[in-house]
């Protein structure tokens, strides 16, 4: 299949995505703001760079693309242009993901990774559900949590 938009269109247009202060993300950040938690953003020191750190609760939280990091959901589709090019950088995406989360996990980081899919699209959650189940994780002991769930039919 070929591009509708000419390269040089199209290099601008990916030029302009970001890593950081993404929809998903400051939604995120509102919410739980706005539920009372304070955080870190993008700290450096920590593998991965998490999207958002709260020291209190030795714990991070992930904001994910569906798309770039590849997850298996109504959102991502694989382009048909230059399909090596997206394989590889997808899967290389998937590596530095696993890498960091087993990092983080060593050094006895509670982690949080909320996925594209659970915040918008055909069959995300409501945020109350979303917002509520992030407040109940922080304020746990528990290790992990991903929304939307591992193996969840959307």
């Amino acid at each position: 299949m070929v591009d509708v938009v000419p390269p040089d269109v199209r290099s601008r247009m990916m030029s302009g995505i970001r890593g950081k202060n993404t929809k998903p993300e400051m939604l995120l950040r509102q919410g739980l703001h706005r539920a009372g938690f304070r955080y870190k953003l993008h700290d450096r020191s920590l593998p991965g760079r998490p999207d958002m750190v709260f020291p209190r609760r030795h714990a991070v939280l992930f904001a994910h693309g569906c798309f770039w990091h590849g997850h298996n959901c109504h959102l991502f589709k694989w382009p048909a242009t230059r399909e090596v090019f997206w394989k590889t950088k997808i899967a290389r995406n998937r590596e530095v993901d696993a890498r960091a989360e087993k990092a983080l996990k060593a050094a006895g980081w509670r982690r949080a990774i909320v996925w594209e899919c659970a915040l918008r699209g055909k069959s995300r959650m409501p945020i109350e559900d979303v917002f509520g189940r992030l407040a109940d994780w922080l304020a746990s002991d528990s290790d992990r949590i991903e929304l939307p769930p591992p193996g969840k039919v959307i």
